[in-house]
């Protein structure tokens, strides 16, 4: 359609409506701008032009509702309910708004109220972890722990980031484990691993071991080292057993190949069969510089091979390792045993075992050894002390004090056991 142009008043006219458009056009971006301004402030003030410019938007109520909600100084549950009211009056469809609307219930003791209003954000998404989150956190705070649980559970399901809050919460809602693995975590091994990080966290080892029975029962492979945070828990709680029980199920489990310490000896891989876990029950070796390990065949009668370590003489290097931490019993005599030899260590600070609680003192050391020595068995005998159940077994070596103090020169060792001596009167029945 082409309108006339022809003459004065028709153009006159046409600019007059294209003028009156473009102030239209400018004065609600102005509007909207202001509004949205006002929104993204985080002030009151602003805020409340917000709703006042645009009282049908409920983003503008909703944010005016949170001011109201959580000014810390001065509080107006009343004022933040009738906010979230407007706010969802708006976007009935926004569950968002219905989960601030039953938050603002909550605070104001309405309790009825509160669930309705989750009742309504489910209903808008259904689907929505965060509002299954929030409405089984609601549910747990009123001691509805089996339908808080159900909704805690549907949270999981869209989202797995929530397993660490989950499994706290739930931990503290009733202290049941059987009952949070039962309904509400998934039988899978990452949430079990979880929680029993979580366990190991808060010192709950009765409740570490059964989840790990659940990881077990679950017959699925696993990498061994995602059991060495759980396996260290429980020798820091003095549960030996436990700890040495596990540690041969993890092992099982893992398909890993290995054999249990020989002739009643408590250390692992004593003999170096393999390669050190650093984890575990087994060795664990960070070596410093001017340390290299290698491993060469043992002596006949000592196990087939042997640990050596060569020294390169380029500092006077303090040695802690390799070690083992060994669960043990308090009040019980054991005898220490390894195998050792060596070739040109200088100075006179040499390479020996030492024994010592993992949470207290020294129990033991081997000899000092320097220079060249044969083979020869290292051995040393103590009893542990009432509060003991950790030894911290280790290869050590302390900085030499003398002037010309690089050490250099090899060390090899075979055939290390910690075995208990039985008291005469145990060993004559």
């Amino acid at each position: 359609m082409e309108l006339p142009l022809e003459g004065l008043r028709p153009r006159r006219a046409l600019l007059i409506a294209a003028s009156l458009i473009l102030l239209a056009f400018t004065y609600q971006s102005a509007k909207d701008w202001a509004a949205d301004h006002g929104v993204q402030s985080g002030e009151l003030r602003w805020t409340q032009r917000a709703v006042a410019l645009e009282p049908e938007n409920g983003e503008s109520w909703e944010h005016l509702g949170r001011l109201k909600q959580w000014d810390f100084s001065e509080p107006d549950p009343q004022a933040a309910i009738e906010a979230y009211q407007r706010a969802v009056r708006d976007d009935p469809n926004s569950a968002q708004y219905w989960m601030d609307l039953s938050s603002a219930y909550e605070g104001a003791g309405d309790m009825a109220q509160a669930r309705t209003a989750l009742d309504r954000a489910k209903a808008a998404y259904p689907l929505s972890a965060e509002v299954a989150w929030n409405y089984g956190n609601f549910l747990l705070r009123q001691q509805k722990l089996s339908d808080g649980y159900a909704e805690i559970r549907r949270a999981l399901r869209s989202d797995e980031s929530l397993l660490p809050l989950a499994i706290s919460r739930t931990w503290r809602s009733n202290g049941d484990v059987t009952q949070m693995l039962e309904q509400v975590l998934p039988a899978d091994l990452s949430a079990y691993f979880q929680a029993i990080d979580y366990f190991g966290s808060v010192h709950e080892p009765a409740a570490e071991l059964v989840v790990w029975q659940r990881v077990l029962d679950l017959h699925q492979p696993f990498d061994l080292r995602r059991v060495f945070p759980f396996i260290d828990s429980l020798m820091s709680e003095d549960r030996p057993a436990e700890a040495r029980r596990a540690w041969s199920e993890a092992l099982v489990a893992t398909g890993m190949s290995h054999e249990d310490p020989s002739d009643g000896s408590l250390i692992w891989n004593g003999d170096f069969e393999h390669e050190f876990l650093n984890g575990g029950l087994d060795w664990r070796w960070s070596p410093p510089i001017g340390v290299a390990v290698d491993f060469e065949t043992a002596p006949t009668s000592h196990g087939s091979r042997a640990l050596r370590l060569d020294f390169a003489g380029g500092s006077n290097v303090e040695l802690v390792g390799p070690m083992q931490l060994v669960p043990v019993e308090p009040n019980r005599t054991y005898r220490f045993h390894a195998y050792m030899r060596t070739e040109s260590m200088t100075t006179e600070s040499g390479v020996r075992f030492s024994i010592s609680d993992a949470k207290r003192s020294v129990q033991a050391m081997t000899d000092n050894l320097t220079g060249t020595r044969t083979w020869a068995p290292q051995e040393v005998e103590f009893t542990t002390s009432p509060e003991t159940y950790l030894l911290n077994v280790r290869l050590y070596r302390a900085p030499s004090r003398m002037f010309d103090n690089r050490l250099s020169g090899a060390a090899w060792i075979a055939d290390v056991w910690l075995k208990p001596v039985d008291e005469p009167e145990k060993a004559s029945r």
